[in-house]
């Protein structure tokens, strides 16, 4: 009985493919299909999460946090790395007190600091970079 059933359906596909003509296209199809493509890419419009006033408010705070912590600090040689979020936060956890002996130089401090500039300003060329590069 499979076989009966295997060799109808094999009939009449051949049946099928053997009455269906093969179709072919208009002649302005490919005029029709870059019309459609022109016109979707024209509807795509690029919109930043994050506006650019969003981003200048972002780094002025956080300019004006470096300067504070640089300029309004107690004169030391070395800073207390968690003495401020005590402050701050008004709760000791485990985590304050295991690092609150680890002092941090001023030399490294400017290090970091130095270095996040430094990552900021190549990532704001490699972005202008790539922008162009897209256009």
């Amino acid at each position: 009985m499979k076989d009966q059933e295997d060799k109808y359906l094999d009939d009449l596909t051949k049946k099928v493919f053997r009455d269906a003509s093969l179709k072919s296209p208009s002649s302005d199809f490919i005029d029709n299909v870059m019309a459609r493509v022109t016109d979707y890419s024209q509807a795509t419009v690029y919109k930043p999460l994050i506006s650019k006033s969003t981003w200048t408010i972002i780094f002025l705070g956080f300019g004006a946090l470096i300067s504070y912590i640089l300029f309004f600090e107690a004169p030391t040689e070395t800073s207390n790395w968690l003495s401020s979020s005590n402050k701050i936060l008004f709760v000791k956890s485990s985590i304050s007190d295991v690092l609150s002996g680890f002092k941090m130089s001023k030399t490294l401090m400017y290090a970091m600091m130095l270095l996040a500039l430094m990552s900021f300003v190549q990532v704001s060329f490699l972005k202008h970079y790539f922008n162009r590069r897209l256009e």
